[in-house]
């Protein structure tokens, strides 16, 4: 049997580049499929030569082909900072709907397993904590994230139908914050956000009170999980929360970004509309059926991001 294929798209975003290298070194083909809106080509430059990977330049939402057979395609393709995706809101809403779509088409053509990278954000201001994968959400459908949240839930609502109706071989997973090397400077969301600031010598920025929360799942180990996701047999049809249930409220990760990096004290602001307060994903199905559970704790996570954020800092 020759290599196994993937089409991955949002192949030079900060977690479709990391999976990238991550099935390369693990002895698959794979086709990145990116149009570069918000990923960067300088994140997957060091593939240019690889016999293994092949870029293409498009957008998901318009009608797209394949000319090689497919066994896995991984939808990660979705500008994912709100920031962004507040300034880019029908952008968001076609990524996830349209493209959606035609890659479902593309794995019903090519009998390939779909896995549906979604979000914890489809829980809204979740009420029920830790948040099981069972949980339907309270979502705001017109509000300034709706177009992330609800085209999120849309997206699996449309798996879910792809699977019921043409059976396709679809796997959706629920990201909880995730960061690492790769995360864009700027892209508004708080680990970032505090790092840069810090290294230039500045005061973090808190939005409300800061004791909303979090839960910070270092790169690597969400990887390991969509890998899992993408093999493990006999999962079609199910979701899963890949997330890291230590959970964290803003305050005290900018008080451990400032112990990393020096103290430069921190200044507050509006709570932006609709921000949740907390985010604690329940982890057991992905531990009990994938046999996954985040490994890199947040001092060491936090400090390889440091080190490739430094780059980054002003002169």
């Amino acid at each position: 049997m020759g290599l196994k294929t993937v089409l991955l798209t949002g192949c030079s975003g900060f977690i479709g580049s990391n999976l990238t290298d991550f099935l390369l070194k693990k002895g698959y083909r794979v086709i990145g499929m990116d149009n570069l809106c918000s990923g960067r080509q300088k994140n997957i430059e060091h593939l240019k030569n690889n016999p293994n990977f092949l870029f293409i330049n498009a957008d998901i939402t318009k009608k797209i082909s394949v000319d090689e057979k497919l066994d896995f395609i991984l939808h990660f393709a979705s500008r994912a900072s709100p920031p962004d995706y507040q300034e880019f809101p029908i952008e968001t809403l076609m990524a996830n709907s349209f493209g959606t779509l035609n890659l479902l088409e593309l794995a019903k053509k090519n009998e390939a397993v779909l896995v549906f990278a979604s979000t914890s954000e489809t829980y809204g201001d979740a009420k029920v904590l830790p948040t099981p994968e069972t949980y339907w959400g309270f979502v705001n459908p017109i509000g300034p994230r709706s177009c992330y949240d609800e085209s999120k839930r849309f997206g699996e609502a449309l798996c879910m139908a792809y699977h019921r109706q043409h059976k396709v071989e679809v796997r959706i997973i629920r990201i909880f914050n995730t960061y690492g090397p790769r995360m864009k400077p700027g892209d508004g969301r708080v680990v970032t956000n505090f790092i840069i600031q810090s290294l230039n010598n500045q005061p973090l920025t808190i939005f409300g009170d800061g004791e909303q929360t979090r839960s910070f799942c270092y790169v690597d180990d969400l990887i390991d999980g969509v890998h899992k996701v993408m093999t493990v047999p006999n999962i079609s049809g199910e979701v899963f929360n890949l997330g890291n249930p230590a959970e964290k409220t803003m305050k005290e990760l900018a008080e451990k970004i400032q112990e990393l990096v020096g103290k430069t004290g921190m200044i507050y602001k509006e709570l932006p509309v609709d921000d949740p307060q907390r985010r604690l994903p329940d982890i057991s199905k992905a531990k009990s059926v994938l046999d996954w559970d985040p490994k890199t704790s947040l001092d060491d996570g936090l400090q390889k991001t440091i080190e490739y954020l430094k780059q980054y800092i002003k002169k």
